[in-house]
């Protein structure tokens, strides 16, 4: 994926696609496939973490790779002196720093919409998010970020190659990236090795981590957060389809946070996430992809982890804290949505995000989902194991 929601863009400034059906993963092909040179996740990472995965999964690099990993390897070391200088010069500011308001957490699945709510809520001007350049460079933004970002905009491709959305270093982006890059294990690691299959499972829900282990996960996400409160202390609207899973986690760390479910068509959802995590493994992994056998059973198991661990979790949430909402309402009514979801969190005055909600909402108003087609087994598993699902969402 390139530099951009995040993993989970559903909103989308092209016409209409229509994925083939009954076509297996490895046969399709990224229609732009990225240069060795240009930015990939990894390149944000430390050299410490960046050789840590790589003995972890035993240097198993393939020959076309070579070239980006080398290219990586040196940008890493830059990363961690630039990490260290960073430290040295805001490192007592940070630490100091305390988040005036909680944040809003915007949840639901990869694929589900996520990305276009969030485009809508960071349109309020008292609201701020984090970057692309921030996710990417977690440890040293604040020394670097406004010197560095004027002279690499050549390297980020104008859409990202996965949905085609635009991408760019000021736009917003998921704190998961940045945990990768701070040496925080992630299922988003599985793109990296992807003929190896899923990667560290245990931190989709937190829940089977040692209290050790937990608690690091808390401090990394916090120091991040106080890192971009130090620059801009606005309240800060994170989207993270994996923080679906982690909602105890989150109230631990932040007791009066906002939550906003967004859910869409289990179908939709399915075939657009397995396109999505193959076009990742496609432009981010360090191998040309042999096997991707276990995706179906990664995409399946993994939302039904995320959904028992947030069912259980949101009944901790008070009345002014969650609104669910779906996918099609929204797109079929954004600004009622908005405002409905302003309303029930108490987020203050609607006014004043309304002229840049409706800006924002001119621009893409010739967007068109894109299609999906399904096969009648795949239909049958997904309407049979996501059944709670599609009983909670009304999808029945």
């Amino acid at each position: 994926m390139v530099p951009c929601v995040g993993a989970t863009a559903d909103w989308i400034f092209m016409s209409v696609t229509t994925e083939r059906p009954n076509v297996p993963p490895p046969e399709r092909t990224v229609k732009h496939p990225m240069a060795w040179y240009m930015p990939r996740f990894w390149h944000g990472m430390r050299i410490s973490t960046w050789l840590r995965e790589l003995a972890r999964n035993r240097l198993a690099v393939s020959p076309s790779r070579i070239p980006m990993t080398c290219a990586i390897t040196g940008f890493t070391g830059i990363n961690s002196v630039l990490a260290g200088v960073d430290r040295l010069v805001y490192g007592r500011q940070v630490d100091a720093t305390e988040l005036k308001q909680p944040p809003v957490f915007i949840l639901g699945h990869w694929r589900s919409g996520t990305t276009f709510l969030h485009e809508l809520m960071i349109r309020d001007p008292q609201h701020t998010y984090f970057t692309t350049y921030q996710c990417f460079t977690p440890h040293h933004f604040v020394l670097t970020e406004r010197r560095v970002v004027p002279w690499i905009g050549i390297f980020v491709p104008e859409r990202r190659p996965m949905d085609n959305m635009a991408a760019g270093w000021d736009r917003p982006m998921e704190d998961e990236f940045a945990l990768q890059s701070l040496g925080v294990p992630t299922p988003y690691l599985s793109t990296m090795f992807p003929n190896r299959g899923e990667a560290y499972p245990e931190y989709l829900t937190l829940r089977d981590l040692t209290p050790a282990q937990r608690e690091s996960w808390k401090h990394e996400l916090l120091q991040f957060c106080k890192r971009l409160t130090l620059r801009d202390d606005r309240r800060i609207v994170i989207k993270s389809p994996a923080h679906t899973a982690r909602v105890r986690t989150l109230l631990e760390m932040f007791p009066d946070a906002k939550f906003i479910h967004i859910s869409r068509d289990p179908y939709a959802l399915f075939r657009s996430t397995l396109g999505l995590w193959h076009s990742l493994n496609s432009e981010e992994g360090l191998q040309a992809i042999r096997d991707e056998g276990w995706l179906d059973d990664f995409v399946i198991d993994s939302l039904q982890r995320m959904y028992d661990a947030y069912f259980e979790d949101r009944q901790l949430l008070g009345p002014n804290q969650l609104v669910e909402l779906s996918y099609e309402e929204l797109v079929e009514d954004p600004k009622t949505q908005v405002r409905s979801i302003y309303e029930r969190l108490d987020l203050g005055d609607f006014a004043r995000i309304e002229p840049a909600l409706d800006d924002h909402l001119a621009d893409v108003k010739n967007y068109r989902t894109n299609r999906h087609a399904i096969d009648d087994e795949s239909s049958e598993r997904i309407r049979r194991d996501w059944a709670r699902y599609f009983s909670e969402f009304g999808y029945e």
